[in-house]
Formats: C-alpha cells, structure tokens, sequence
C-alpha cells in the first residue's frame, strides 16, 4: 500500500437518468469503472491507501440491492480514513423518465408488468434514503450526454485537486428551482435589463449587461454581503467533508441577472482559490432547442 487514499465514486440513481453514460464518462478520465457490481462483492474489491480511481455504478438493479445494505455500505465507507468515498447520484424528474423510456421501449426493471411511471415511482420511494447521503447530485432532466459528460469532467478530471468543488447555477424562477442545489439566492430585486431594448436579446456574460446589472445603487453592498457569506462558510463545509457545493441564483428569466451575477461571483469564488464551475440553466436549454431545430432542418 502506498499510504495514499482510494478515491472511489459510487454512481446511482433512478434507471434512466444517466448512469450508464456517467460509468463510461469517468472511465473515460481513467477510473477503474464497472457496473451493476453487486453490493456484497464491493467490499472484496478495495484496499485502502492503494491509491486506485474506482467508479462502482450501483442501483436497484444489482441483485443482492436493498436501501438498507445500501446505507450501511455508504457508512462503511465514508468511515475509512484511507479511503476518499463520493456518492454521485443522477437524477431526473418523472416526467423526463417516463419520456426516456417511451423513447427507447424498455421495461422499468422495477416494474416489468406494469407502466414506466409506476417503476419511476417505485423506484424513488426506494433511493430516496440514498438521495439524501449524496455529496453530488445532478439533475440530468434537461443534459444531453455531452453535457453529463462536461459536468463530469469539470468535477472529476485528472488533476482536479481533491476537496470541495463548487458550482455556481443561474435559473428562471418561472420553471422552478433546481433539484439538487445546496443554496438559493433570489435576485428579482436587481433591476432587470429587459427593459432595456438594447440588451433584451443579449444575456448575463455580454459586458453590456453585466455592466448594468451591476450598475443598480443596491449591487455592490449585496454582492460584497453575498460573496462574504459565502466565503466566510465554504471552510466549515470542507471541514465537514463536503466535496460538492451547488449554488443557484435565480431571476424571472434566467437570462440576465442570475447569469450576470453567477459569473462574477464564480470569478470572485476563483480568486480565492476555490475551484469553480458555472451552469446556466435556461441559457443551455435555449442552446439545446436551437441544436434540435438545426438538425430536424437538415435533410
């Protein structure tokens, strides 16, 4: 052993949301992936302090798979000192489930007899103690496969250095909060650049727009309170052995305030040395309609 920690990243979820495309992305990035190992063969598979990247996809499927053995697994492990254990579970809302496998005619394994939303439901009911032991969370509701795969590597690349990873988010309040985010802030008291003809088309990383948001006499005393706060707590949750932080701020639109004031607090969060990577909800979404359109198009 070279006294060195396993990183191991146990990856699950509801059936549909990702995982097999999460397993392949970490090999990907040089983790010993394997899928579908069962609970009661993990514990033979690791050694700590050998230094090893493991990717272990497990969910319901497994089958020896029950939520208890589950919890006491994740306990097990987080419990090691020489071992660097993470649960990343994908998720995704029952309707974009539902629509998955009608796509692709399959089966919910958890209910072979029945409709996919009975499966989804069940299947929920069953993670639900898993969900809430999890350090990562991604709602893959709106990700295509390349955009699991960014996130991923942006979380997990070689040579990422070890410890609390941040994401900051923007979102529109109009299509609800994200899943799986650790703190909101609300931003619909900023002026809105909407109003604005010349920068209603434009959103929150164009200079002009970020210039006028922060332009509003209330900007600098609540960004430098924001910022603070958020500084003044990041340690305590390192301490506390978080590796994955989601911040999210919204605004009616999503496309301007929240995007503007996500970035520059992603800059100011990365000036002081915290490794940060930054998601525009609505502005993705956008992006992946106009992708759709484009190749329905073509011929």
């Amino acid at each position: 052993m070279t006294g060195e920690q396993t990183h191991l990243v146990l990856v699950t979820g509801p059936s549909g949301a990702g995982r097999s495309t999460a397993i392949n992305a970490l090999e990907d990035m040089g983790f010993e992936a394997i899928d579908n190992l069962p609970l009661s063969l993990i514990d033979r598979l690791l050694v700590p302090g050998d230094a090893r990247r493991l990717a272990l996809g497990v969910d319901a499927r497994n089958r020896d798979f029950t939520t208890d053995a589950m919890v006491d697994l994740i306990a097990r492990l987080t419990a090691w000192p020489e071992m660097r254990a993470e649960i990343l579970y994908l998720d995704a809302n029952g309707e974009v489930l539902q629509r998955r496998y009608s796509e692709t005619r399959r089966r919910h394994p958890l209910a072979p007899q029945e409709t996919p939303a009975a499966g989804i439901a069940r299947e929920a009911d069953l993670l639900q103690p898993i969900r809430e032991r999890a350090e990562i969370l991604i709602d893959t509701s709106e990700m295509t496969p390349h955009d699991l795969r960014a996130e991923l590597a942006r979380l997990f690349e070689d040579g990422a250095a070890p410890g609390l990873a941040l994401s900051v988010q923007s979102f529109s309040y109009k299509r609800g909060l994200p899943r799986g985010v650790d703190l909101v802030f609300d931003l619909r008291f900023l002026r809105n650049p909407h109003w604005e003809p010349d920068l209603r088309r434009r959103d929150g990383r164009d200079a002009a727009v970020a210039t006028y948001v922060a332009g509003d006499p209330r900007f600098d005393a609540f960004f430098a309170k924001l910022s603070g706060l958020i500084l003044s707590i990041l340690p305590a949750y390192r301490e506390e052995g978080k590796t994955h932080l989601a911040i999210a701020l919204g605004c009616t639109g999503g496309q301007h305030r929240s995007v503007a004031v996500a970035e520059y607090l992603a800059k100011a969060l990365a000036q002081e040395g915290w490794r940060v990577s930054t998601r525009h909800r609505e502005l993705e979404r956008h992006a992946g309609m106009q992708r759709g359109q484009a190749g329905e198009s073509k011929p």
